[in-house]
């Protein structure tokens, strides 16, 4: 069988196509046709690409460079799909794709037969083969196999997009991530980075003695941060649950039941706004330890990027968006009242009412518009409006105010203030840290007190009963550390987005 006069039918379909309308969207519907009709003739020859079960690949793609000293002249199989192809009479080239990189093949009638040989020219782009041969190099230097024989083990119906352009439809390569990988090469490298960062920080939480443990997904209470939840139903029990916001409480639980050192990495779900840095679902690390306090905290954190840092071979100096930033440690230490006055000019420790702080933060062009009107409230409105921005290099901000750090001892020279930190990184915040509130009274009133002020319907702490019964069983003086894994993988790979670094972020269907 043979499908050379299709190919010259197909090519003359396409010619005369584009002469009369240049219309992509029927150009590709016909191509489309035209691989199924492909599909329809191989069935009928009893050559079914979708019978392979399997196929003996004993090398990649990357080991014909690496080990070409020791495969050379030996025989070799190798599978990928089909990206290029140079046919030139009786021989042809084609580059294959796998998951290590390209591999170039070489057939030659000679070598495999008239009608193998046919069977290849009328493969499509895409399609996806297994080849065995011998590894040499060609005249002009190139590795490749001299393919002694192939099989075609899956058919392509939709046609690659096109080899100069690519897929360069951002939406289009967030909805069909699949394509993306294949057409745009870079992509599969900051998911595979992405893998290595999270080993690395599983391997250096190992080493400081942390246990991987796992805690529910869905509770009857959206506790340990202020989001808004989603929100599903369980027929059996008939009961409303939550998707989870955060596993602190859970972790905590398990901090008083003995654990030392715990910590849980994996997704949380937050029913909010979406951005360049936010994603509905997204992967967070949390860890607890006991007897630490947040300097603690700070210690590990500079550590585990280290570790990070060298998963993925990046020097303590890298550039994010064309911005240099310096990693290297010590980072700086700012408390959030010296950071304020630093970048906006007020010093709120000098502040002794609400009505004055509101006065001086709205000559800073502050919106105050949602912000309750009690001087922590302001200087943190202050904080995130005029000065996280301009947080390029690492730095540590401490010192939160009590009214949005529910979960975070005070501070016993200034109970107004709270033993916590949020790390940031060319403006934003990384991850976010306490000296842990152990104690139960305290913590049951500030559950009431956060109940009592909603930002919206849904989006408030809720007062976790269970919880303050496990307090009421002693905490013992706690280091607790959460840190966004998405937003690292971003920085360490050098994307603007969120989306970039997840492999299938929430979308709107079409």
């Amino acid at each position: 069988m043979t499908f050379i006069k299709n190919d010259v039918i197909l090519k003359t379909r396409m010619e005369n196509q584009e002469n009369q309308n240049n219309n992509p969207i029927e150009d590709l519907q016909e191509q489309v046709r035209f691989r199924h009709e492909k599909l329809a003739s191989l069935k009928k020859e009893d050559k079914n690409p979708f019978d392979q079960v399997k196929f003996s690949k004993t090398h990649s793609a990357s080991d014909l460079t690496n080990k070409f000293e020791t495969l050379e002249g030996k025989s070799v199989s190798v599978a990928g799909r089909i990206l290029t192809r140079r046919i030139m009479g009786k021989a042809s080239f084609a580059n294959i794709l796998d998951c290590s990189g390209r591999a170039q093949i070489f057939i030659k009638i000679d070598n495999v037969g008239e009608a193998s040989y046919n069977d290849f020219l009328n493969l499509d782009i895409g399609d996806i083969i297994g080849a065995k041969g011998e590894v040499f190099k060609t005249r002009t230097g190139e590795i490749s196999v001299k393919v002694s024989e192939f099989v075609l083990l899956s058919k392509a119906l939709n046609p690659l997009p096109d080899k100069f352009h690519g897929l360069v439809d951002t939406d289009l390569r967030y909805r069909q991530r699949y394509v993306d990988l294949i057409a745009n090469p870079e992509v599969k490298d900051v998911f595979v980075k992405r893998a290595k960062i999270i080993s690395a920080i599983r391997a250096f939480l190992a080493g400081k003695d942390f246990i991987e443990v796992e805690t529910p997904i869905l509770g009857t209470v959206a506790g340990g941060a202020a989001a808004r939840p989603f929100k599903t139903h369980h027929n059996t029990l008939d009961l409303e649950l939550f998707m989870r916001i955060a596993p602190e409480l859970y972790l905590k639980r398990l901090i008083v039941g003995g654990f030392e050192r715990v910590y849980e990495m994996g997704r949380m779900f937050r029913n909010e706004g979406m951005s360049y840095k936010h994603n509905p679902e997204f992967t967070m690390m949390e860890l607890y330890q006991a007897y630490a306090d947040y300097n603690d905290m700070m210690q590990l954190v500079e550590d585990m990027f280290c570790a990070c840092l060298d998963a993925v071979e990046l020097g303590r100096e890298i550039e994010y968006n064309d911005q240099k930033i310096n990693l290297k440690t010590p980072w700086q230490r700012l408390t959030m009242t010296e950071a304020v006055k630093k970048y906006v000019g007020i010093d709120f420790s000098k502040i002794k009412t609400a009505d004055a702080a509101i006065a001086k933060a709205k000559e800073k062009g502050v919106n105050l518009e949602k912000t309750p009107k009690t001087i922590g409230n302001i200087l943190y409105a202050t904080f995130e409006q005029r000065v996280e921005d301009k947080l390029i290099d690492p730095v540590f901000i401490t010192e939160y105010p009590i009214e949005v750090s529910p979960l975070a001892k005070r501070i016993a020279s200034n109970p107004n203030l709270t033993y916590r930190f949020e790390f940031f990184i060319y403006g934003r915040e990384m991850g976010n840290a306490y000296t842990e509130l152990n104690d139960p009274i305290d913590q049951r009133e500030r559950f009431k007190a956060q109940a009592a002020l909603k930002g919206s319907d849904d989006e408030k702490y809720e007062n976790d009963d269970d919880f303050i019964a496990a307090l009421d069983y002693g905490l013992p003086p706690t280091g607790g550390l959460g840190v966004g894994i998405d937003r690292l993988v971003m920085l360490l790979t050098n994307s603007s987005s969120i989306r970039d670094v997840i492999l299938f972020p929430t979308m709107k269907p079409r």
